[in-house]
């Protein structure tokens, strides 16, 4: 998926939108997503001025995407929100500075009606940087539902 395809099935947006391409994706199993991590992200002007790191909650966002991406793929769920309900598990490795390139695998647990549970896997140069496993809920779309010309 490229971004456009991308900015297609999940809401969100600049400066929110931490998933650059979606490298593989198997609905309903497993998807790779990609963030090129730059100098340029706003957040680095504060975390840290001296020595740059993505922030770990970000990290985690952008695996959120990934796997909210994989769910809104999986059949029943088009035109849905994938919304955050809770972390398991979550355990950072090694440190994501500007130059890295995440690539995030997400492999479907299980999925219902209403929530779905994965596990993600960052990478940076093959190694981890971060691992856990996530839950959503899965909630209709109010903007998929709102008359023409008029957003929710």
């Amino acid at each position: 998926m490229d971004i456009l395809q991308i900015m297609a099935t999940i809401q969100h947006r600049y400066p929110f939108l931490l998933v650059d391409r979606i490298l593989e994706m198997d609905p309903g199993v497993r998807a790779v997503g990609l963030k090129n991590v730059t100098i340029n992200e706003e957040f680095f002007n504060g975390h840290f001025p001296d020595n740059p790191i993505m922030p770990g909650v970000l990290i985690i966002e952008h695996a959120a995407q990934v796997g909210g991406i994989l769910l809104l793929a999986t059949t029943g769920n088009e035109g849905k929100l994938a919304l955050f309900a809770g972390i398991e598990e979550m355990k950072f490795r090694r440190k994501v500075v500007p130059g890295d390139q995440l690539i995030t695998e997400v492999q479907l647990l299980r999925v219902s009606g209403r929530a779905g549970k994965v596990r993600v896997t960052c990478r940076v140069d093959g190694e981890v940087a971060a691992e856990g496993q996530f839950t959503f809920m899965l909630v209709p779309d109010p903007a998929q539902s709102a008359p023409p010309g008029k957003e929710a």
